[in-house]
């Protein structure tokens, strides 16, 4: 349950996000929208403006008497002027019309004389409410001439905008003024519809793009929700059900397909916990591997110290303490290896590789061991042998100190199980891909015949060597050729009698 909050918060968060974007846009659609209309009306006033400057120059330079008789015969010589527009109007000082363009034909050449004739019935009174409408209408139109002139502002037109018959005007009203004198006023009517289509348009335009969005944006939702954060809610679920030791939920196999990111954090999310797992699974094999080793020593002590105790013989009682002292550095050399083995694991993980020389690294290694009071005693001889079939190098990437830690482990159990003036051989070959290194020793080899078994933490199936071994050596060399994807493999030497060989194979690149 608290996985669905989790995912399905932040697909909320996204949403109110998305809104709170939606609204501005929203508000800013609004002004924007309510700004076009007056801005293309403002346009046209502007238009008008300069007419009725154009008509008052005009008048002012013909000298024209603002009165009908010559403002009729100035509509009729200027009509020029007003072609493209739906009415010009002329009013003097009191509101009343003087000049319109609608009752003057600008165009003399289309006067026909109508040869029509209209029969009325004188019963009927059609033609009587249809004049009583008109009077009123003309009543009407005169007294808001007057209110509209009474109001208006010394310097700015008026405007007026009026739908009628799902047509769309815009009427300019300015003074004519001559000599500093208001003669009367010039109204321009002009039909303006295409500024209700520019706005349909835009309004449109703006609508079908937030749609648009909106539908882009609940897409995305979706995949935002099923293809992102379903997949990070079942990986918490997954940690979660580890944490809670459950097998059974919290799989995440589905997601491990996968080629995008999600799918590599899946993939490291399993590795990291599968390599946890075996951690914990090997700390705990190891803790009872240690507790079985120990009580071996443990009861030999035990059994030593109590015949100890109950012998007066010399010579038994020497034997007896040789046996102490061997299970005391038993169990001494068991718990620091596995204490070292541990430290070792714990820092793998932090260390980082870089490219090394496998040829600098074996022969560091064997100039420390020549020092080596064991190897003086014995008088070991160390023999190193390269190989570059077509020519390859020794390179690899790795940790220089880790793969120290490999030949040394390594050498000291041949030198351990070699003879006197016995000689130990060092194969190193370089390839395409890989490196690798041989160590082969005089010693009595392995007696076991599947040799996969002396790289298992505490194997140790070497008696006479008990006290000097605690069979953590060749488990610690595989961890460590592991971690660096290689391989470890051991035999019996086949070109002599007797003797071991160990071979560490390691990529060159991992």
């Amino acid at each position: 349950m608290n996985l669905v909050k989790s995912s399905s918060s932040i697909l909320r968060k996204f949403l109110i996000f998305n809104s709170v974007v939606f609204l501005f846009l929203g508000l800013f659609t609004f002004f924007y929208l309510q700004a076009i209309q007056p801005n293309l009306v403002k346009q046209r006033v502007e238009k008008h403006t300069v007419i009725i400057n154009n008509t008052s120059n005009h008048i002012e330079r013909l000298k024209i008497n603002f009165e009908e008789k010559e403002l009729k015969n100035f509509l009729l010589s200027t009509r020029f002027l007003f072609q493209n527009l739906e009415r010009v109007q002329f009013y003097n000082s009191d509101g009343i019309l003087i000049g319109d363009t609608n009752i003057i034909d600008l165009d003399q050449n289309v006067f026909i004389k109508s040869d029509a004739v209209i029969e009325e019935d004188i019963n009927n009174k059609t033609l009587e409410v249809e004049k009583k409408i008109t009077e009123n209408k003309l009543i009407r139109e005169k007294e808001n001439i007057k209110n509209l002139i009474i109001n208006k502002k010394i310097g700015e037109p008026i405007v007026t905008e009026l739908k009628e018959n799902n047509n769309f005007f815009v009427k300019t009203m300015d003074g004519l003024e001559i000599n500093n004198n208001i003669l009367g006023y010039i109204m321009v009517t002009e039909q303006a519809n295409e500024i209700l289509t520019a706005v349909e348009e835009r309004r449109n335009f703006i609508i079908r793009t937030v749609l648009a969005i909106a539908i882009v944006i609940f897409l995305f939702s979706i995949f935002l929700n099923k293809y992102i954060l379903t997949p990070i809610a079942a990986l918490v679920g997954y940690t979660q059900a580890i944490k809670s030791k459950d097998d059974s939920s919290g799989k995440i196999e589905k997601f491990l397909k996968r080629s995008d990111e999600l799918g590599l954090l899946s993939r490291s999310l399993n590795n990291m916990t599968t390599d946890l797992q075996d951690r914990t699974r090997r700390a705990e094999n190891s803790s009872a591997d240690l507790a079985h080793e120990i009580r071996n020593p443990l009861a030999s002590l035990k059994g030593a110290s109590e015949l100890l105790e109950n012998t007066s013989d010399k010579n038994e009682r020497v034997k007896l303490i040789k046996i102490l002292s061997h299970d005391v550095e038993r169990i001494d050399r068991l718990i620091t290896d596995y204490s070292q083995m541990l430290k070792d694991e714990a820092s793998l993980s932090r260390e980082k590789m870089k490219m090394l020389d496998l040829q600098i690294l074996v022969n560091n290694v064997i100039d420390e061991f020549k020092s080596n009071s064991k190897v003086s005693e014995k008088r070991i001889k160390f023999k190193i042998i390269k190989e570059k079939p077509n020519g390859y190098d020794f390179q690899l990437y790795g940790i220089d100190n880790r793969l120290e830690q490999i030949l040394a482990n390594l050498l000291d159990n041949a030198i351990s199980f070699s003879p006197h003036d016995g000689e130990i051989i060092i194969i190193i070959k370089g390839q395409q891909d890989t490196v690798s290194f041989k160590i082969m020793d005089q010693g009595p080899g392995f007696s076991e015949i599947n040799t996969e078994k002396i790289f298992k933490r505490f194997y140790s199936n070497r008696p006479e060597k008990f006290g000097e071994h605690s069979g953590l050596g060749l488990n610690i060399v595989k961890s460590i050729v592991e971690m660096h994807q290689g391989k470890v493999r051991a035999l019996n030497r086949t070109d002599k009698q007797s003797g071991a060989e160990i071979e560490v194979e390691l990529p060159k690149k991992t």
